[in-house]
């Protein structure tokens, strides 16, 4: 039967040269994801008129908040794999640490939160209004999100529900998300592929819609919030391993999804109502930030007046043309 074959456990670690550590697959994937984010969000911020760089400034404050918030909510929602008698709670350096990110477990739903708190503090500290950075992120933040599927791969992690397509995922039968009495060599519906190919249509929606409807204010990441909730909430109702906790025989993500949803919905139509125009700059007011090689020089102002007295028939060293004259206006 065809498949999809996932990788070993050797490809989970990267040995290092010269040194007794391992780099993890899925870090490293995921920090190109943060790379190619951030390089693209300066471009779309930079073109708006914005500082080249503030976004590292920002991300600064975002990126350590967003992997605290990933972790807090994945512990959160999986209690049982860290609360139990002789668990390692607090200390790093041992298995089963909820410090101990690189051992897996971190979820999208908490970075997103932990993340808008860094954003918002960034934004506070360069003086970035919260929108302009949220829209210009938004599409990069799903290329990101969907670069990011690749360490689920390598982790042999986010499967769904058994299944006998051609597509269908090979996973080690040691797996501990792997319900009991399923027969070896059972097939899994491959949800990072899934996720990874909504992902991609995604950001070309979203740059498609921002650039047919001029969209600012925040109704950029409204429209991601909406378009990753909506993938998110099916692709939840058919994963194995969900989160641990139900609402009405629902599992916490996809409500958490159904709640992507309904915020995208309300800060699109608020946003709308209030913001019916373009924003007048990326910055909050007095916090611009003026281009040193837009600056006018003395020598072009002179010129300027000249031109202005030759256009009003005064000569231009008399007072009359420097009364007249625009930049003494």
């Amino acid at each position: 039967m065809a498949s999809i074959p996932s990788p070993g456990p050797e490809w989970a670690q990267i040995p290092l040269p010269f040194w007794p550590y391992r780099i993890q697959m899925y870090a490293l994937i995921i920090l190109v994801g943060i790379v190619v984010a951030a390089m693209w969000t300066s471009r779309r911020l930079t073109k708006q008129g914005a500082e080249p760089g503030v976004v590292l400034d920002i991300l600064l404050c975002a990126v350590p908040l967003g992997i605290v918030g990933a972790r807090f909510y994945h512990v959160a929602t999986h209690p049982k794999d860290f609360f139990y008698p002789g668990a390692n709670l607090f200390n790093p350096f041992e298995p089963g640490s909820i410090w101990a990110i690189w051992e897996g477990g971190g979820a999208i739903f908490g970075a997103l939160i932990g993340g808008a708190i860094g954003v918002l503090i960034g934004c506070r500290w360069t003086g970035l209004r919260f929108w302009t950075f949220a829209d210009a992120l938004a599409p990069a933040l799903l290329l990101a999100q969907a670069i990011g599927r690749l360490g689920n791969y390598f982790n042999q992690e986010l499967f769904g529900l058994p299944t006998d397509l051609p597509w269908g995922l090979q996973i080690d039968a040691g797996n501990k998300a792997i319900p009991v009495g399923l027969p070896d060599g059972t097939l899994f519906q491959p949800l990072f592929l899934y996720e990874m190919i909504w992902n991609i249509i995604g950001v070309f929606v979203i740059v498609w819609l921002q650039r047919r409807f001029r969209l600012q204010w925040g109704k950029v990441f409204a429209v991601y919030l909406i378009w990753y909730g909506a993938g998110r909430s099916y692709l939840e109702s058919i994963r194995i391993d969900p989160s641990e906790f139900t609402f009405l025989g629902i599992p916490s993500n996809v409500w958490a999804a159904f709640g992507a949803v309904v915020l995208g919905l309300i800060i699109f139509f608020v946003q709308s109502s209030r913001h019916p125009g373009l924003e007048p700059s990326p910055y909050r007011p007095g916090r611009e930030w003026v281009n040193p090689d837009a600056e006018v020089d003395s020598e072009d102002t002179d010129l300027e007046d000249e031109d202005a007295a030759d256009a009003d028939g005064v000569p231009a060293g008399s007072a009359s043309a420097k009364a007249t004259s625009p930049t003494n206006g």
